[in-house]
């Protein structure tokens, strides 16, 4: 089978489509004809090492994959053949065929395709962590997201809008404020002509924001946190940016807030009965039309380093999606 993987860290130059043989179940283990990779910003951290945890080479790009059960291995009697299912597997994913627990599929509804499950796990997942666990939002609330035009941050939009907040999205244009707005955000800053901290405390009256998701870090995350209302939240989610942001504390003090980690593997790996049923929840919402995951493309396994340049560039709004069928 064919994948897209690299054997040295770099950039996106470092990738080969090579041949290697075709997976094979273990007990308990089921292989997939992968059909849909969702690409996240981590996956470019990766290629560079410069994500959390340092992948074994050699890795394939893609975290969260979509296709049909191809192969049941001993104890994996819970799915069928020719079963759709959609999967957080970490990494590995840009290849043809995968063996993952099957413990970690979950089916995927009719009238939901491939792609638009592939987008789900990673971005959807993490948000209704970050909001419903974590966050704890409460209908009516403030909540601004920072990125809010990229991947994580289009799903926090509508998460959040499902769940009765009142989304502020910040993003560094008006024409992805206009993406975010048309997912459900209320209000738009752009923090490239704004000042950040002012115009959140103007749209909230002066009182700030409950809640912040940052999906960003560096240098908007000070301004932001000094816009947080009394016991808010701030959710620490990722750095797109690149920096990662050093938080003056004694703001924290001052606010009453909490300054919160998502990290949605770690959640996962503890939680997998509550993980599967968020993401059963996610689906759900998605063949209801309630949440509308927006596809920047679809690209062929050749063509995989193209749309990871395209995401480290952040020239990307909502997700990206690799077919190694094609």
């Amino acid at each position: 089978m064919r994948v897209a993987q690299f054997s040295e860290f770099g950039g996106p130059e470092k990738l080969r489509i090579e041949e290697v043989p075709d997976p094979t179940p273990a007990e308990g283990e089921i292989v997939i004809r992968v059909a849909a990779v969702g690409l996240n910003f981590f996956d470019t951290l990766q290629l560079r090492n410069r994500y959390q945890v340092t992948p074994t080479l050699p890795h394939s790009p893609g975290g969260e994959v979509a296709g049909t059960v191809e192969a049941l291995g001993s104890g994996a009697s819970s799915l069928a053949l020719e079963q759709r299912v959609v999967a957080s597997i970490g990494g590995n994913g840009c290849r043809q065929k995968v063996a993952i627990k099957a413990s970690g599929a979950v089916p995927i509804p009719d009238g939901v395709s491939d792609e638009t499950a592939a987008g789900i796990p990673v971005t959807y997942g993490t948000a209704l962590f970050g909001l419903k666990d974590r966050g704890r939002l409460k209908p009516d609330e403030t909540i601004a997201v920072l990125g809010a035009a990229g991947g994580a941050g289009l799903a926090a939009v509508e998460i959040a809008n499902l769940m009765g907040g009142r989304v502020i999205a910040v993003a560094s244009s008006q024409d992805k404020l206009a993406i975010a707005k048309a997912h459900g955000a209320a209000e738009g800053i752009d923090y490239q002509t704004e000042d950040l901290k002012i115009r959140l405390k103007e749209l909230t009256g002066g009182t700030g924001v409950n809640l912040l998701y940052d999906c960003v870090g560096g240098p908007h995350a000070e301004p932001a946190l000094r816009a947080m209302a009394w016991e808010g939240r701030y959710l620490v989610v990722g750095f797109a940016a690149g920096e990662i942001p050093r938080l003056p504390i004694n703001v924290v003090m001052l606010k009453g807030c909490s300054v919160v980690g998502v990290l949605l593997s770690g959640f996962v790996a503890r939680h997998p009965d509550r993980h599967r049923a968020n993401m059963a929840m996610l689906l759900e919402w998605a063949q209801e039309g309630k949440i509308v995951p927006h596809i920047h493309g679809v690209f062929p396994l050749a063509e995989t380093a193209d749309a990871l340049r395209l995401i480290e560039g952040r020239k990307v709004t909502g997700k990206v999606i690799v077919n190694p069928q094609l």
